[in-house]
């Protein structure tokens, strides 16, 4: 008797599309589609929300340089839209398509419970798909990982800053943050 291997089948965002567009899956299907795969988003805090909301602040600098986006999706390729917590997007108009990595300038991930998720699945598809700057904002040690200058699945560049350091998007070096106020 001949033995069958089940195999997967990987969700393409035309796919994953069209099960939004349908009511398949909802905004309350707090999923993002990962190399062909459906994931569960970690839910969001009471800390994490507050991070955010600094970020709504702190980001308001950007007005007339970048659109900033707040959990919006980002289409990587035929398999992949994940939903970063931030993302700094060139000044485009996308009322009509989702973002494409070619237009992402940064995108920032707010970490506790997701940490490790963060620094290994989320670190190498934005490094692949050549996402120029990655901020992982650790919840638990507070501080801000900065990855730069992507090279296959990782990053050539990473710098940790902490309490006073003033920080930026390399794409806009005047947006200058200090890391306390992301965590005030």
């Amino acid at each position: 008797m001949a033995t069958t291997v089940a195999r997967r089948t990987r969700i393409s965002v035309e796919r994953y599309q069209k099960m939004i567009a349908t009511g398949v899956l909802t905004k309350n299907d707090r999923v993002e589609l990962i190399e062909g795969e459906m994931f569960d988003m970690s839910p969001t805090g009471s800390r994490h929300a507050a991070i955010s909301m600094n970020f709504h602040e702190l980001f308001s600098a950007c007005k007339g340089l970048a659109r900033v986006s707040f959990g919006g999706p980002v289409n990587l390729g035929e398999f992949s839209e994940p939903q970063p917590d931030v993302m700094l997007l060139r000044l485009e108009d996308y009322k009509i398509r989702v973002p494409v990595a070619d237009d992402v300038l940064l995108v920032v991930e707010i970490s506790d419970s997701s940490l490790a998720y963060d620094r290994t699945t989320k670190l190498a598809l934005y490094a692949r798909y050549g996402i120029a700057e990655y901020w992982i904002v650790d919840l638990t040690r507070e501080c801000v990982e900065l990855y730069c200058n992507p090279v296959s699945d990782t990053y050539s560049e990473k710098r940790i800053a902490t309490g006073a350091k003033s920080i930026a998007p390399r794409a806009l070096p005047a947006v200058q943050i200090a890391v306390k106020d992301i965590f005030a």
